[in-house]
């Protein structure tokens, strides 16, 4: 979402954005040895990853594994007690102001008010960043128009919906154009339509540049928008990588599924013959099978060759692990392996 006048609000007012050439090319987030304790907890140990500019980053774990301790911390909520973080370049104890101006925070609950309309909440919040005049109408109705909350301007904010509310939370992260978004569990309690629409918005927003920091507990739409996804576990990060390498894992062999038009047990008999493939299991229209080779080369020779000895193929496809799946499979290895776990 572009910002017609090109300014960067301050507490006092909007002005020309601040000149950033010390920052201009640091990384969009970055965390080096973030720790941070509360009694009887450490709820981050030793943290440490980096986001570049213009990415869209998903951040898992289970509850109580110190996402949103990193990322109020990161929104400048809360201190860490080791470590640093910058955003842009700039770090969060040292230059609190310039992070505000430069991220939109949207927290897993956000505050609502009585007897207050959506333009009023959102007239609210860009007065509080300094808007004025034109230029504060402006925002809003952007802000509305790229939310889809323009026809709900007179509801009451106490009486939206799930999805309603959550589009409304990220418009107020937004008033301010800012370059990073932080995210904390958008996607929570949204219906199935809902979740559709929040991963529009989100994959809009990554198009025009911004850096998208997002927490989720619904990996396969994490999968799905972003470029990278870091796992946290016990206050460690234990998986920096993208969604593809985590389907894939260390397996050097693909499971395959395949349906034919026919009789499916032909399937079995021809695995049976092709040293290089093994037959798993059956379906109804077929079954998988296992191919000695993730190497695309292989894959698509195993399916000419089923072409030839006429096979009647009518799907043929690599069975990718859920990142659930995946998630769940990393635990586990850590566990097994009694290594601790370095971030």
């Amino acid at each position: 979402m572009s910002d017609a006048t090109n300014t960067t609000p301050l507490a006092s007012g909007p002005v020309t954005a601040t000149p950033a050439a010390a920052d201009a090319g640091a990384p969009a987030i970055e965390v080096k040895n973030l720790s941070r304790w509360f009694p009887g907890v450490h709820a981050v140990q030793d943290v440490s990853f980096t986001v570049e500019r213009g990415q869209v980053v998903g951040f898992i774990g289970a509850n109580g594994a110190g996402k949103t301790t990193t990322m109020r911390i990161l929104a400048t909520l809360d201190y860490p007690d080791a470590g640093e973080v910058k955003v842009g370049g700039y770090d969060v104890v040292k230059d609190p102001a310039e992070v505000r101006r430069r991220i939109g925070w949207m927290p897993d609950h956000y505050g609502t008010y009585r007897h207050m309309t959506v333009l009023e909440y959102l007239d609210f919040f860009a007065r509080a960043l300094g808007f004025r005049g034109e230029e504060r109408l402006q925002r809003i109705s952007e802000v509305m128009e790229f939310t889809d909350l323009a026809g709900l301007a007179d509801r009451l904010i106490d009486t939206l919906s799930k999805g309603m509310g959550q589009r409304l939370c990220l418009g107020r992260a937004l008033i301010h154009d800012p370059d990073v978004l932080i995210l904390d569990e958008p996607a929570a309690g949204l219906d199935p339509k809902a979740r559709v629409e929040l991963k529009h918005l989100i994959r809009i927003l990554s198009e025009e540049g911004k850096t998208v920091f997002i927490s989720s507990h619904i990996l396969s739409e994490l999968g799905e928008m972003c470029d990278s996804l870091l796992f946290i576990n016990q206050g460690k990060i234990i998986h920096h990588g993208s969604a593809e390498s985590l389907r894939r894992g260390t397996s050097a062999t693909s499971i395959v599924e395949v349906q034919l038009a026919g009789n499916p047990e032909r399937l079995a008999e021809w695995a049976s013959l092709n040293p290089q493939v093994t037959f798993k299991d059956a379906t109804r229209m077929g079954g998988r099978i296992e191919i000695d080779s993730i190497e695309p080369d292989m894959l698509a020779k195993v399916l000419r060759q089923m072409v030839r000895d006429e096979l009647p193929v009518i799907d043929f496809h690599v069975q990718e692990r859920k990142l659930e799946d995946a998630f769940i499979e990393i635990l586990g290895e850590i566990e097994a392996s009694g290594i601790p776990i370095v971030s």
